[in-house]
């Protein structure tokens, strides 16, 4: 199966779109599936991928990326730029038009007022909101009218497109949303559950880890959309399941993230009931490193909060459990041509990306001498090396699923070979990467040493998803265990050089600043780079309108899609 051939199949989706639409809701039902099921349809309460493009059908923004990584009005008459007079001459502020005559989906008109209170919900400081670095820099939103929102900042920001930009980004209805400011947002289930939105559909039944029922917005601004009436969207199994239910026997209409070596997704399509599509982007599987000590010993609140880590804090572990690794083996096991080696925290666009020399060569032999030569040898004789008296012994998690399974077991006996003890541990990803506070499990408490997943940003500029590894986004018990600094990754340095990049306006040096930053990550232990991945979706060979979208939700066009005659 060719990359190629995948993206030329979400081409010829693009190009089955009609100009227009019969009537709203005349091709009846349309189904997703999820395998990692959505936990809360709030986006700012976790930030699972799952959960922000499942909720990206019913609230959205006021701009969003196109599949080209072109940034679009969504709910605004334009995007603000210093050329129509939207963004200020100095830089530090960006003034939004909406359009008129939008409304929630409970009929009441969309406002300024709920863009303003979008603001002040992600930033109150009682509150924990996974998409606080969206607002970093804000020093005001104000509102002038129903229509008019201006976003003033602390100083020039030469990419203001962070707030209310993009399916992570969306706008919450104030009046659903008001007693549910700061620690009462985790309490609000009904207005989590069921957010009242301005998108194409708006839920009908929602159960947490399971399925979500949605219907057509009878209030949805174009009158012709969507074509659907009935969204089911069923959450949880496998990514082999989810295949097969849209490829082999379709009985669902679109599977997202076929994380699935290539041959099972090209024997699935044989069935010929769907196809998949394919597109890269800036989604890369890392290995997260956690800068504080998860010891089972020390209470649910000081784990993963203590500083450092009583081992990986040094630079001759990480790094040898780096040079351990057979990445080309990992692409090939796990992606085929839908993967890419890389040890670039953001792998895409190709200016902000770094490449390390060796990243494509498994080091055992130097892995072992780094290692001896740091005095981290093996004192008793059972084959674990020791750092200050500490065995080498790695708990790694990550979420349920084959690839990763076999990442792990790979990886598990790589760093056999270099005396470092491995754990394994999966946890099914609709708790691994959902927003309760309360779960023990969950990516964001990181009650581990080491734990696997993917991520990504929406849209082409790094800056706001860079600030993920600012010292003061460290997920605690403070923040709701919300925060977007998985590692508790810590460095005055990076922090330094986010602040300059933030008011730095020189496309070159916005790369140059990016590309530190992508270098600090890497070798200064906030984490270990393995795979750019391709997202790999499919869909029926009888849903038209279908257009990946690697810069914003894969969702992100649902009004557009229909039925095939």
């Amino acid at each position: 199966m060719k990359l190629k051939s995948l993206m030329l199949g979400a081409a010829a989706a693009f190009a089955l779109t009609p100009a227009a639409y019969a009537e709203r809701g005349a091709d009846g039902e349309v189904k997703i599936i999820y395998w990692q099921a959505p936990s809360t349809l709030n986006p700012y309460l976790s930030g699972g991928t799952k959960d922000v493009e499942s909720a990206s059908m019913i609230i959205e923004p006021l701009a969003r990326y196109n599949e080209t990584g072109e940034l679009v009005p969504w709910l605004v008459e334009e995007v603000p730029t210093t050329a129509n007079g939207g963004v200020s001459e100095d830089l530090t502020s960006i003034t939004w038009k909406i359009k008129p005559g939008i409304t929630w989906s409970d009929g009441s008109a969309f406002t300024s007022a709920d863009v303003a209170f979008t603001h002040e919900y992600c930033t109150h400081p009682e509150g924990g909101c996974a998409q606080l670095t969206k607002f970093g820099g804000v020093k005001s939103v104000e509102t002038p009218d129903d229509l008019t929102v201006v976003v003033t900042f602390e100083g020039p920001t030469p990419n203001p497109y962070g707030p209310f930009v993009g399916g992570e980004s969306p706008i919450l209805q104030k009046a659903q949303f008001a007693n549910c400011l700061g620690a009462a947002g985790s309490t609000c289930t009904e207005q989590n559950f069921g957010p009242i939105g301005t998108g194409a559909f708006k839920v009908d039944d929602f159960k947490p880890n399971d399925v979500i029922i949605m219907s057509a917005n009878d209030n949805y601004r174009d009158p012709a959309k969507p074509a659907f009436s009935k969204v089911t969207f069923k959450g949880g199994g496998d990514a082999a399941a989810a295949g097969r239910a849209v490829l082999e026997t379709g009985e669902f209409d679109y599977a997202w993230n076929l994380q699935l070596a290539p041959d099972v997704i090209a024997e699935m399509e044989k069935g010929g009931k769907g196809k998949p599509v394919a597109g890269f982007g800036p989604l890369l599987e890392r290995i997260m490193l956690n800068n504080t000590n998860p010891d089972p010993a020390l209470g649910p609140d000081e784990r993963s909060v203590i500083r450092p880590h009583p081992f990986l804090s040094d630079p001759a572990v990480y790094k040898a459990m780096s040079m351990a690794l057979d990445r080309p083996l990992l692409v090939e096991v796990g992606y085929g041509q839908a993967g890419r080696v890389s040890c670039s925290w953001v792998p895409a666009p190709a200016a902000y990306a770094i490449d390390v020399e060796g990243c494509d060569v498994q080091d055992i032999d130097g892995a072992n001498k780094l290692l001896d030569d740091a005095g981290i040898v093996d004192t008793d004789g059972d084959g674990v090396r020791e750092k200050d008296g500490v065995p080498l012994s790695i708990l790694y998690q990550t979420s349920t699923n084959a690839v990763r399974q076999d990442f792990q077991a790979l990886i598990k006996e790589w760093w056999g070979m270099i005396g470092i003890q491995t754990e394994l541990r999966n946890i099914e990803g609709s708790v691994f990467f959902g927003g309760d506070a309360g779960s023990p499990d969950t990516f964001q408490k990181f009650y581990a040493d080491v734990e696997m997943y993917a991520n990504t940003f929406n849209g082409t500029d790094p800056q706001s998803y860079m600030g993920n590894g600012l010292c003061d986004k460290a997920p605690s018990p403070a923040t709701q265990w919300q925060g977007e600094n998985i590692s508790r990754f810590c460095s005055e340095e990076y922090d330094a050089i986010h602040a300059e990049l933030s008011t730095t306006a020189d496309m070159a040096k916005r790369a140059e600043l990016a590309q530190k930053l992508n270098t600090i990550a890497f070798e200064e232990g906030m984490m270990i780079p393995l795979v750019q991945r391709g997202r790999v979706s499919a869909h029926s060979n009888t849903l038209g309108g279908v257009v990946l979208n690697v810069w914003d939700s894969e969702l992100w066009n649902v009004a557009d899609w229909h039925r095939i005659k």
